[in-house]
This record gives C-alpha cells, sequence and structure tokens, in this order.
C-alpha cells in the first residue's frame, strides 16, 4: 500500500496513533506485560477510580442518626468507627442504601501532598502537586497506572472524562487525560461516550476500522524502522520508541481480536444522541453511557482498571432537571447558600445513581464462584478535598468493595485522625494501602506532607488496620 503519513494521522482514528509518537503518549493503546498480582483462581481485581469536582464537603457526610456522642466527634473531627447498618444514609447517598454491606465512607484522608484550588491535576491521582497543568509537573506514574501494571489487560489503563478545561464549551474524541504513565508523561482519555465505544469496542463493531488500522501501523512501522539506519544517540532511541509503541498497538490489537465472543455479550448499546461526540446528549445521558462502557470494557476483560472524570469545574450541568437556575459548578462551589448546598446534593446523588448501577451490574455478571463486583473496588473522590478551594486537610471519599476485597473497611464509617495529629493517614498512606494490598510491597507511594513532617510525626507506609 502507499500511504502518506500526514493522511494518515488524519483519517486514522480521531489521530490516536499519531499521539502514540509523541514522546508524552508512547504508551498509548497498549499495556506493558508485568507479572499478574496473585489472585484466585487467577482472577484479576479491578478499579474503578471516579473524579469529581468542587471537593466533598464534611457535613454531607454526616449521618442523620449518629448519636449525640458521635456527632460532637465527627463535628471536633476526632477519629472513630461506625456500622452502617446501624445508621441511616443522607439523602444524597440512598441510591447506595441496598450496597451498604460493600460500602465505606471513608473521612479524615488528607489532600494535602496534591493541593487544593480549583484543580489538582494529575496530583490527586499521583500524590504530588501538580499546580498547572504542565507536563513536568509530574512526577510519577499515577496510582491507577501502577495498579494496572499489576493486573494486565490489553488496553492496560482507560481513562474517560467529562472535564471541560477552563475557556472549552465542550470536549469530544481522544484527548489528553489526568492520569500518567510515568514521570513527565501524560494519558489520553475519552472525551465522549461514542468515541470510547468505538476505540474500545471495534474488533467486533467494525472489523474494516481493525484491518485499516493494523496495514496503516505495518507501514508506518516499516517506515520508521528505515529510519533508524542512519541514526544515533537520542534520535535513535526516539524513533525506537515509536517503533515500539506501533507494534505494540498491533500486538493489542490482535490480543483484542481473541476476545471477540466476551466482547460482543457485554457490548452496550449507544443511542444515536452519543454521534457526532454528543453535543446534543444531556449530562445524564452521558454519564449513564459511559457507566455502560466501564461496565462492558470490565467485564469483557478490555481493561481492570478505569478512571473517570464524572465532572470538572467546567462541565456543563445547565440540563440537570434540578437545575432551574441553569447555574454552573463553578457558581456552585463559590456560593454558600441553601441553593448551592442543594444542588450539591443533587449532582451528587446523579453520581451514587451510576454507582449503583455499576455495583448492581457488575453483582449480576458471574465469575469463578461469585460475581464479577467480588473482585472490585470502586472509589469515589474529591480532587481537590473538603471544598471548592479545598481545604485538602480532609476530603471524604465513598468505597466500595467487593466480597474478596483486600482490604478490611467494608460495611463502615471511619472517621481517621485529623490532618497534623498523632496517627493521622494522607493520601500517600491511602495509596500505598492499596498497592500494598494487591501486590506491589512499596514501602511508600507519595510525597510526604510537610505539617506532618514539622510535628515530627509519622507517616509513611500503608494503613495497616485497612490490610485484610
Amino acid at each position: 500500500m502507499n500511504f502518506n503519513r500526514r493522511e494518515f494521522f488524519k483519517t486514522t482514528a480521531l489521530g490516536t496513533v499519531g499521539l502514540a509518537l509523541s514522546p508524552s503518549f508512547s504508551h498509548l493503546m497498549a499495556a506493558p506485560v508485568r507479572a499478574v498480582a496473585p489472585t484466585a483462581g487467577g482472577i484479576p481485581h479491578r478499579f474503578i477510580f471516579i473524579r469529581k469536582s468542587n471537593g466533598n464537603l464534611p457535613e454531607q457526610f454526616t449521618l442523620p442518626t449518629f448519636s449525640s456522642e458521635h456527632q460532637k466527634m465527627h463535628t471536633e473531627k476526632q477519629a472513630f468507627d461506625a456500622d452502617l447498618d446501624k445508621h441511616e444514609l443522607p439523602d444524597w447517598l440512598r441510591g447506595l442504601e441496598s450496597h451498604k454491606e460493600n460500602m465505606t465512607i471513608l473521612h479524615g484522608i488528607s489532600m494535602c501532598v496534591s493541593g487544593g484550588g480549583h484543580y489538582s491535576y494529575s496530583g490527586c491521582m499521583g500524590a504530588f502537586k501538580a499546580g498547572r497543568d504542565i507536563l513536568s509537573n509530574i512526577k510519577r506514574a499515577t496510582v491507577d497506572f501502577e495498579l494496572a501494571n499489576l493486573f494486565p489487560s490489553p488496553f492496560g489503563h482507560v481513562e474517560m472524562s467529562l472535564a471541560v478545561p477552563h475557556g472549552r464549551e465542550f470536549r469530544t474524541g481522544i484527548v489528553s487525560g489526568y492520569s500518567a504513565p510515568g514521570a513527565q508523561q501524560r494519558n489520553y482519555c475519552y472525551a465522549d461516550p461514542m468515541t470510547a465505544y468505538n476505540e474500545l469496542f471495534k474488533s467486533v463493531t467494525n472489523q474494516n476500522a481493525v484491518e485499516s488500522d493494523n496495514s496503516l501501523l505495518d507501514y508506518l512501522r516499516d517506515e520508521e524502522s528505515l529510519s533508524l539506519k542512519n541514526l544515533d544517540g537520542e534520535e535513535r532511541i526516539k524513533i525506537d520508541n515509536q517503533v515500539r509503541a506501533l507494534e505494540a498497538i498491533r500486538e493489542r490489537n490482535q490480543k483484542v481480536a481473541t476476545f471477540g465472543d466476551t466482547i460482543k455479550k457485554h457490548l452496550p448499546k449507544l443511542d444515536s444522541i452519543h454521534e457526532n461526540g454528543g453535543l446534543d446528549a444531556t449530562l445524564l445521558q452521558k454519564q449513564a453511557a459511559f457507566t455502560d462502557i466501564i461496565i462492558a470494557a470490565l467485564a469483557s476483560g478490555l481493561t481492570n482498571v478505569v478512571t473517570y472524570t464524572i465532572d470538572d469545574l467546567g462541565t456543563d450541568i445547565a440540563t440537570l432537571p434540578e437545575n432551574e437556575a441553569k447555574t454552573s459548578i463553578h457558581a456552585i462551589g463559590h456560593a454558600a447558600d441553601d441553593g448551592a448546598l442543594a444542588m450539591r446534593a443533587h449532582m451528587q446523588a446523579h453520581h451514587m445513581k451510576q454507582i449503583e448501577t455499576m455495583v448492581t451490574k457488575l453483582k449480576a455478571i458471574p465469575e469463578g464462584s461469585g460475581t464479577l463486583f467480588d473482585n472490585t473496588t470502586i472509589i469515589y473522590m474529591p480532587e481537590t478535598g473538603a471544598g471548592h478551594h479545598a481545604p485538602d486537610t480532609e476530603a471524604p471519599m465513598i468505597v466500595l468493595s467487593g466480597k474478596k476485597s483486600k482490604l478490611d473497611l467494608a460495611g463502615r464509617y471511619i472517621r481517621l485522625p485529623f490532618h497534623g495529629t498523632e496517627g493521622h493517614k494522607t493520601l500517600s498512606n491511602w495509596y500505598t494501602t492499596l498497592l500494598n494490598a494487591y501486590g506491589n510491597p512499596i514501602k511508600h507511594y507519595g510525597d510526604l506532607d510537610q505539617v506532618m513532617q514539622r510535628n515530627r510525626l509519622e507517616q509513611t507506609g500503608a494503613i495497616s488496620r485497612f490490610l485484610a
């Protein structure tokens, strides 16, 4: 075939392989081959990280049936545990009532290591301060990539996002993400459901596209290989990495092709409203479509780790039925009136509906002697701590974990010691715990907290009480 490289970048799936040839995207669409963490029956553990904007207000996580003693301890930020089955949930959390035995309200983890403000960019997933979204600020592989390395899959880590960067009205296609495969490397992500659907499932939905991609990849690989003959030093390394990326994408396509029957079994059905980037779809329609795609990608074995930015300050919420004032997430963050608090709760209730759908559907899919959810952990976390402009001294999270979780925390409300006090745990400790539990014995992942250092308080390692 006689292909033109420039035309290739225009015609391939939204320039996907064009991104693969840039240093920041050398990992694109191909999972590294790593040793799989030991699991019962060879079944991998799966993770869904759901990032949200505007922080999580601590007062929203108070249980309405707390005793006066527990309410006092909560208000004063003292550490305590409570069994969820003995309490009612706040209104916005009641969509998860039927899954309380799998649920944890985790309170007291601080995010000072990643910083507050409007955005944390890659920082909240890597436990470092990213500042502005600059490539050089990415200090390490984010925790979701580290977990994906423990449980390899054809796509490795998959990122989806409804984030809309400042100054834009919307995003579609394949765009830059927030997770990172390594230092000074930026992930890519799917910015609309149809793009995710087309790219993840095209081995059964569009075989012609796969064959065309493979032919183009062969051509580019040959062209890049010829370039190696006359190069040395850094340029040779760069071109060699590009060739390896192209070969890895082709290998991934071949591996995914063997998943055909499984993919067909779990293939979601997307409404035509999501075509052309889904510009006419409501926010709830987009969230529901992404939920279906996440479930299908996990059930098909295409990935074991998904990171999903369900909203950010730029995400348009005008189509939410409760948003009669047509306000914005940013405006809600700055306001402190009853209307803003109510809209926060409405948005979070919609998020919980999507999580409830995930859990219910994963529990309905058989796997081994149990279900797919038995080997799944879902973490719903704020990007920036406890509010719009932080504070990042606490960052309430919701965790849903299956029966075979290696974390001992399900069914409980857990408030850890407050920031800067003995026994406090940071985002770095939390991520170290996840990695240690699932096969990476790293002594400490992430940055150290400066206040904890000044107070000469121990802050390294996993949260031992959470390790089953």
